[in-house]
């Protein structure tokens, strides 16, 4: 095979190393996303060893002289001339430069979606930590302690005690 698939072969099979999947593995919460994740792994792994193994090895040099004896040279030769006048195209990647100032932008994206996430997570947990210590506090707590973490309640049901209102 050429030269450039056997370089694509390598960085493949080197990026595979640098890949950290047992980092991303712990960053899933539910089993669906584990499954999704584990069969992306397989195919990276398969397409990995189909590289290295298949495009990444030089083809057998073909035996001209045992084709010969058995054939006749003639045959052979006009054979071997139309086999050495085949060129491989040199691959071109055009692609990439069509879809890399695309993807940076989702990095971008990406990163910003990361900062707000980390940002509502951090919020969410300290909800989650007041919700905890009022629910342990619950039991003990008065009326005016309640009332001194939440004064919008109390002032709503002074109005409603003022008003007479009594939910019916």
């Amino acid at each position: 095979m050429s030269g450039t698939v056997k370089k694509i072969a390598d960085m493949t099979f080197k990026a595979g190393r640098t890949i950290d999947w047992d980092g991303m593995a712990k960053l899933l919460v539910t089993d669906e996303a584990r499954k999704e994740f584990s069969s992306l792994r397989r195919a990276f792994d398969d397409v990995n060893s189909q590289l290295q193994t298949k495009f990444s090895q030089e083809p057998e040099p073909i035996d001209w002289e045992y084709y010969r004896k058995g054939i006749g040279s003639r045959l052979v030769d006009m054979y071997k001339e139309a086999y050495e006048s085949i060129e491989i195209p040199k691959f071109e990647d055009t692609v990439t430069p069509q879809y890399k100032p695309k993807f940076d932008a989702l990095l971008v994206e990406l990163k910003e979606a990361e900062k707000q996430s980390l940002k509502e997570s951090e919020r969410l947990e300290k909800e989650v930590a007041e919700v905890q210590e009022l629910k342990n506090k619950l039991s003990t707590m008065t009326a005016e302690e309640y009332f001194e973490k939440h004064p919008e309640l109390k002032k709503k049901f002074d109005d409603e005690i003022r008003n007479d209102y009594w939910g019916y």
